[in-house]
C-alpha cells in the first residue's frame, strides 16, 4: 500500500541533497540512496555507506530529458526517441558525459547512466532539489535491493539524513541499462522494458560481455542482489538441495520445507521477488531455491537477477 509523503518531508529531503547529505527515496523500481551528483564529497558518502567498490558507477537521476542533455557530451537521436517513448520510466541511458560530473560518479569512465524515474516522490524531490541526484539502491552493496523503507532501515540503519517512505516500489527490480555511447546500442543490464521493445524503436541492440576494470553499468558483478542465505536455481521438477529450505515456484511445488507460489507473469513476479527474498532471508533456512524462469525475452531481467543472486551471473 502506498503512503503519502508530506510537503515538509519532501522539502527537508531537497534541502539535505543541496547540503551534501544522503537521502533515501522511492522510485518505481527500488528505493535509492541519493546524493548531489555534482558534489564529489557527497557522492563518496554513498560508496562508503554501501561498501560499494569504486569500479561500479552510479546512475544519475534527472527531472527531465532536458536535464539529462545538460549532463551529456553527446546526445544521439536514438536517445530522444527512447526518452519520448520510455521516460519517465525504468530505462537508464548511458551516454558520453560532460566534465561537470565528478569521476567518482562514473567510476572514472567517460560515460554516465541517466534516468528520469516515474515515481512522483522521486520526481518531486529532483524538482525541489534542482540538482541531478546520483543514486544506487539503498542497501549494502551486493545484497537484495530494497523495495520498502523497512528494507532500507534494516540494511543501512540511519545512514541517510532523510528516508522518504512512500510504501512498496511498484515495479520491484532495477531499470534496464542501455548504452548509446560509441555509436552502438548495447544492453548492459536487462530490465522490465525488454530488448524487443527497445529494438522496435531504434533497431538492433547488442548484449554486453564481461567487463574488465570499471563496469559500464551497475549490476554487472557476477554475484549481486543476493540474500545472505545461499540461493540456488533449480529446473522445474529437479531435486532440491539437502537440508531445510524454501522454494519459490511457478509451475509446481517440489516438497521444500516452505514453498512460495510466485506469479506466473513477469510483471507480478518482479513486483514480488525482492520482498519475498527479504522475508525468507530472515527465516534462517539452509538455502533458498528458485525455480528457473522461462528462457524468453519477457523473463530475461528476472533470470538475470536470479542468476546473479545465486552467483552465476
Amino acid at each position: 500500500m502506498s503512503r503519502a509523503v508530506s510537503e515538509e518531508e519532501l522539502q527537508r529531503a531537497a534541502e539535505c541533497i543541496r547540503a551534501g547529505k544522503l537521502v533515501a527515496f522511492p522510485t518505481e523500481t527500488v528505493y535509492g540512496l541519493g546524493a548531489n551528483a555534482l558534489d564529489a564529497a557527497a557522492v563518496q558518502q554513498i560508496f562508503r555507506v554501501k561498501g560499494r567498490p569504486s569500479t561500479s558507477p552510479l546512475i544519475v537521476h534527472v527531472a527531465s530529458p532536458e536535464a539529462a542533455r545538460e549532463l551529456a557530451a553527446e546526445w544521439p537521436p536514438e536517445a530522444d526517441a527512447l526518452c519520448a517513448r520510455f521516460w519517465p520510466g525504468p530505462l537508464t541511458l548511458v551516454v558520453a558525459k560532460k566534465p561537470v560530473l565528478p569521476e567518482v560518479v562514473t567510476a572514472g569512465l567517460g560515460t554516465v547512466g541517466l534516468r528520469m524515474p516515474a515515481h512522483p516522490v522521486a520526481l518531486e524531490l529532483l524538482r525541489r532539489a534542482g540538482l541531478p541526484v546520483a543514486a544506487p539502491s539503498a542497501n549494502r552493496f551486493g545484497g537484495i535491493s530494497p523495495t520498502t523503507a523497512a528494507h532500507v532501515r534494516a540494511s543501512l540503519g540511519d545512514a541517510a539524513a532523510v528516508l522518504l517512505d512512500a510504501g512498496p516500489a511498484a515495479l520491484g527490480i532495477e531499470s534496464a541499462v542501455l548504452s548509446l555511447a560509441g555509436g552502438r546500442a548495447v544492453l548492459l543490464r536487462p530490465g522490465m522494458i525488454g530488448q524487443p521493445e527497445i529494438e522496435a524503436l531504434i533497431g538492433p541492440v547488442g548484449r554486453a560481455g564481461e567487463a574488465a576494470g570499471a563496469h559500464p553499468s551497475p549490476g554487472m558483478h557476477r554475484r549481486h542482489y543476493s540474500p545472505a542465505t545461499r540461493l540456488v536455481l533449480v529446473e522445474p521438477g529437479a531435486a532440491l538441495p539437502a537440508g531445510s529450505g524454501a522454494l519459490l515456484w511457478i509451475t509446481r511445488p517440489l516438497g521444500a520445507s516452505k514453498e512460495v507460489r510466485m506469479p506466473d507473469n513477469p510483471a507480478d513476479y518482479a513486483a514480488a521477488l525482492y520482498s519475498v527474498l527479504h522475508a525468507l532471508d530472515a527465516e534462517g533456512w539452509d538455502w533458498i531455491a528458485a525455480e528457473r524462469p522461462p528462457e524468453s525475452p519477457a523473463w530475461a531481467a528476472l533470470l538475470d537477477r536470479l542468476l546473479r543472486a545465486s552467483g552465476q551471473g
